[in-house]
């Protein structure tokens, strides 16, 4: 969308300071506030509305493929799945308690747009993935005289993710409501993860609280069981459990994993819904999406689905553990192309644990591929230069280059939104706020 983006920064250099400043003067809640205000991009990000809807589209037919690939690939067998796809035996048992079999249609794709198209990076599948208060940011701005002008004149609108979340939430929490017509819904971490997350988890508060929704904020270890079977926190019935602990959280936690059984037995008798099921692990991996790019599997596809994964996918392989079958020849072709990969943990986050070859030397790309060989699970991906876009700083009156990642997220009903992490153009090849201080967060219009 450089066009429009061009146009808002051309509009600011002719002195249109309201428009400039408008992400600074906008209002948002206090939780909101105290979470996101500081790591802002002073301007929002801007897409075609009809290519982004359409690659969402094409991400649900992808989450379809990669629900798949157990059966296809293996005969159904997980414990090969996983193996394949470097998850640790124990957490293969674990992914699969509690689970239907089909995992829950919610997730997050980060996107990179190339100025032709949209590739994806990874699918961040299961309801731990956050950023669902971003949409708060689009209301906001929207509210400032000058933007609201703006938005109004070039058609600009949004998905808001929050409203669309809240939905998915009330239909689920259907089965096991106990009180009034609205479910109480836990959001809750595993053991520490509150003081770690809990200003996101406040803002993600507010952004329910404004579609009408209690939710209520713990951990695990706060979570009661009733003698009828429902859970409780802090004394108040649960209807549905919005898990923001991951499966990894629960292997490393004290008492070990058995501190989830209880989420899993009231699930499975319908007193508390668990949203979503730990199974959304298996498919959130990001060695799962190399099985697709993977030529020994390509005639398991119809032409559409290689067509589809042609279309969303750089290159990528799955660097597997030392004495795996075909690790030697994979290590050898990523030192060949170290100009043109990265290197992921599959059950990563955020770009931590990254290594970057056209950032590294040799001899780092050589010690990089030694730690993916020595820990296994590890993903080879081939290189996606963003499109960059101009942004111009109020408080300096500067204009600079800079790239985002598009989080675009898929549910059960299809698209539910769009929000952005960026950074400067020059500011390192890993857009995250977990691993690059220079990262800024950013609420996403589309333009018709």
């Amino acid at each position: 969308m450089t066009e429009l983006s061009r146009i808002f920064v051309d509009e600011c250099l002719r002195g249109n300071g309201g428009l400039g400043e408008a992400v600074a003067r906008a209002e948002f809640p206090p939780g909101f506030e105290k979470a996101w205000r500081s790591y802002l991009l002073p301007r929002p990000w801007f897409v075609g509305a009809a290519e982004t809807e359409a690659f969402a589209r094409d991400l649900g037919g992808l989450f379809d493929l990669l629900v798949s690939l157990p059966r296809r690939l293996f005969d159904g067998d997980m414990e090969r799945y996983g193996a394949a796809i470097g998850i640790d035996p124990r957490l293969v048992s674990l992914l699969r308690r509690g689970g239907s079999g089909v995992p829950d249609r919610l997730g997050r794709a980060d996107a990179y747009h190339d100025g032709t198209s949209y590739k994806l990076l990874e699918f961040n599948l299961g309801s731990e993935v956050g950023g669902l208060e971003l949409a708060v940011f689009n209301q906001g701005l929207l509210d400032v005289p000058e933007f609201g002008a703006f938005a109004r004149e070039h058609g600009l609108g949004h998905v808001n993710i929050g409203a669309r979340m809240a939905a998915v939430l009330r239909e689920r929490a259907k089965p096991a409501l106990s009180g009034g017509a609205e479910p109480v819904v836990g959001l809750i971490e595993g053991h520490g993860g509150v003081a770690a997350y809990g200003r996101m988890m406040v803002a993600t508060q507010e952004a329910m609280a404004a579609q009408g929704l209690d939710l209520r904020i713990g951990e695990v270890g706060d979570v009661r069981t009733r003698a009828d079977g429902k859970l409780t926190l802090d004394g108040t019935p649960l209807d549905l459990v919005v898990r923001n602990f991951a499966a990894g959280q629960l292997l490393e936690d004290p008492a070990g994993p058995e501190v989830a059984e209880p989420f899993f037995r009231a699930h499975e008798a319908g007193r508390t819904v668990l949203f979503t099921t730990l199974e959304s692990g298996f498919y959130g991996n990001k060695s799962a999406l190399s099985l697709l790019t993977d030529p020994r599997w390509s005639a398991v596809f119809d032409a559409d689905e290689r067509a589809l994964v042609e279309r969303l996918l750089p290159w990528s392989r799955t660097v597997s553990g030392a004495g795996q079958a075909g690790v030697a020849e994979i290590v050898d072709l990523c030192r060949e192309r170290r100009e043109e990969l990265i290197l992921k943990p599959g059950a990563g986050y955020g770009g931590l644990d990254t290594f970057v070859g056209w950032e590294s030397t040799e001899a780092e790309w050589r010690a990089a591929l030694a730690v993916a060989v020595e820990h296994g699970g590890y993903v080879a991906q081939e290189r996606v230069v963003p499109r960059a876009e101009p942004v111009y700083d109020p408080a300096t009156g500067a204009v600079e280059d800079w790239i985002a990642v598009l989080g675009v997220f898929l549910t059960d009903d299809g698209y539910a939104g769009t929000h952005a992490r960026a950074n400067r153009a020059d500011g390192g090849a890993i857009v995250g706020l977990s691993s690059n201080p220079g990262t800024r967060m950013v609420g996403v219009f589309s333009q018709p």
